[in-house]
């Protein structure tokens, strides 16, 4: 008799990462054959987000896109810059209208399987075991969304900011917004000696989301972001008639801890528990589609789903970066003024995707170049 319960791959959560590599491994003829269980406790009918990306081109999310940009501004109290995107757009998904469009696709597949549960352990044998509060599975490989416990036990042994933000979706009663152009970030409603600005994005010229973020090691209240929000619609926006129609908060890890080691043979790690959040800006949307396509294609090339899928100088840059702020986070305007001021777009997007040369990475480091980033090299170099 089959066992019902035994798959080829299981994937724990359904969530941006698990949903695209389950989308890929069902696109691809290689695994027509394969069965794959998808496990989560949640059906994903809130919208618990929204997600940014920058691409050329026509993009193959955009019939998913609530709005795209061509502009953006970046403004503290030194600087105000209007930036053109040039070959670029900048591009927002609401979380909701993506996993609605992604679970009905793979629910046409007969070979995919939704399952309602909470994962308890995974035991990394031959034939792993996912052990749920509603039954046991077993599959040929994991693909394991949650975070490893040892990212908060070791928090000593790596730096760690948290991007963390509250924000609102406003709805004014007449037409108010430029809607052509976002707010990349705003430092003149930074709060104290921190890392703290407001990101913009207007949705329609009734519609916007105005967010208070910050790169930073410890939270805030409520009432911090809050106060913060409140005072950019009154005195940068002076809109006295909206409505708050939608909320949402998060707090995001931009962290160096080796999420490798999480690997094996058997399981692999994948989304924010993988690794796949950039360290240095908190984006995952389009990385995530590049360790997708690198874990499918060592599927069938026969490899650990792991193999090769990190870029050591990336992860070093982004290690500076986070030591920089850890230890002067108040100079974080600062810096986010060189890097727009200093730099082309495609430089920067490129450095941010992962994508530059050599040469554009040592414009990008020039730009930057500063005794705090001196002494975090130093600190990096001799820490361990």
């Amino acid at each position: 008799m089959k066992d019902t319960n035994h798959f080829d791959y299981i994937i724990i959560g359904n969530g941006l990462a698990g949903l695209k590599l389950a989308l890929s491994l069902t696109q691809d003829p290689f695994f027509e054959s394969k069965t794959i269980a998808l496990i989560d406790p949640s059906d994903k009918t809130l919208n618990d987000k929204t997600w940014s990306y920058w691409e050329k081109g026509i993009g193959k999310w955009d019939h998913l896109l609530l709005k795209s940009w061509k502009t953006a501004t970046f403004k503290s109290h030194h600087l105000s810059l209007s930036i053109p995107l040039e070959d670029y757009t900048y591009k927002t998904i609401r979380a909701l209208d993506f996993y609605s469009w992604s679970i009905k696709k793979l629910k046409s597949k007969k070979r995919i399987h939704f399952i309602n549960d909470t994962v308890k352990t995974v035991s990394d044998t031959k034939i792993p075991i996912v052990s749920g509060y509603k039954n046991t599975y077993t599959a040929t490989h994991v693909f394991d969304s949650r975070i490893s416990p040892d990212f908060y036990l070791d928090s000593k042994k790596h730096t760690t900011i948290q991007q963390h933000f509250r924000g609102y979706v406003i709805e004014s009663e007449q037409a108010f917004f430029k809607d052509d152009c976002f707010t990349m970030m705003d430092y003149r409603f930074q709060y104290k000696d921190t890392t703290s600005f407001i990101y913009m994005l207007p949705y329609s010229e009734h519609h916007a989301l105005i967010e208070f973020t910050f790169f930073s090691s410890e939270t805030v209240a409520n009432n911090v972001y809050n106060d913060a929000i409140k005072k950019y619609i009154k005195t940068e926006l002076q809109l006295t008639n909206y409505t708050v129609i939608e909320t949402e908060c998060g707090n995001i890890p931009m962290t160096d801890f080796s999420f490798k080691n999480g690997h094996t043979a058997s399981i692999t790690k994948i989304g924010t528990a993988g690794g796949w959040v950039k360290a240095s800006s908190g984006y995952a949307f389009k990385a995530t589609e590049k360790y997708v396509s690198k874990i499918v294609d060592n599927l069938k090339n026969n490899q650990r789903p792991s193999q090769n899928l990190y870029q050591k100088k990336f992860q070093f840059y982004d290690t500076i970066f986070l030591n920089v702020l850890k230890h002067n986070n108040e100079k974080g305007p600062w810096i986010f003024e060189r890097f727009y001021s200093k730099n082309s777009i495609k430089n920067m997007f490129e450095f941010l995707d992962e994508d530059s040369n050599i040469f554009q990475d040592l414009a990008i480091i020039g730009s930057l170049f500063s005794t705090a980033f001196i002494k975090a090299l130093f600190r990096v170099l001799f820490r361990r």
